[in-house]
């Protein structure tokens, strides 16, 4: 039987590095797809990766499963590493072939259900939602361009994530089950939808 993520980190924490490769197995080609969509470039990608899984190794002890799931906890260590890398970069335009390069089409599934999710959101959750997760504001950047206080900030964002975990999980994952999955998914039939 195939241990639970809260099982993984548990065993993390006390320093198994095999618990440690599990996740990343089961975790990182979905850090790999939000790196691509964010940083498109793929040395940028791959650090910033690796680098969150190396954070989520340092701070493992400290995970609590009460505040979130497991993969929504490293989603938002990587976020937060590639929204650094997105702020470290220097300010340069494109090359001209690149202004010309053929991008692959986004996932228009993917697209109509994140978008939704929002769309359930009242105000002012999802104007920060979009700042913050489509925009790359930090919080103090969304303090200064909203004039909330930080902690009504960080308040409203996590009624929002909460708002649109539910929403998900009651729209989107009965959906899911029902439909066929290749056994080489990698999120697998038994996590959850976020």
């Amino acid at each position: 039987m195939e241990d639970t993520d809260e099982v993984l980190m548990n065993r993390m924490a006390g320093g198994d590095e095999a618990a440690l490769s599990t996740l990343y197995g089961r975790y990182a080609p979905y850090l790999y797809g939000l790196g691509r969509r964010m940083l498109r470039q793929q040395d940028d990608v791959e650090t910033c990766v690796q680098d969150a899984f190396f954070n989520a190794w340092k701070a493992a002890a400290r995970f609590d499963p009460a505040r979130a799931s497991v993969k929504t906890w490293l989603v938002t260590i990587a976020h937060n590493r590639m929204l650094q890398a997105l702020r470290d970069r220097p300010e340069t335009g494109l090359d001209l072939e690149e202004w010309d390069a053929p991008t692959s089409a986004p996932d228009r599934i993917e697209q109509v259900i994140a978008q939704r999710a929002v769309d359930i959101l009242g105000e002012p959750e999802k104007t920060l939602v979009v700042l913050a997760f489509y925009q790359g504001f930090s919080h103090s950047e969304l303090k200064e361009r909203t004039g909330l206080p930080l902690g009504s900030i960080k308040t409203y964002l996590r009624r929002a994530l909460a708002q649109m975990r539910v929403h998900l999980e009651t729209s989107v994952a009965p959906a899911m089950s029902t439909s066929p999955r290749s056994p080489n998914s990698s999120e697998g039939g038994q996590h959850d939808a976020e």
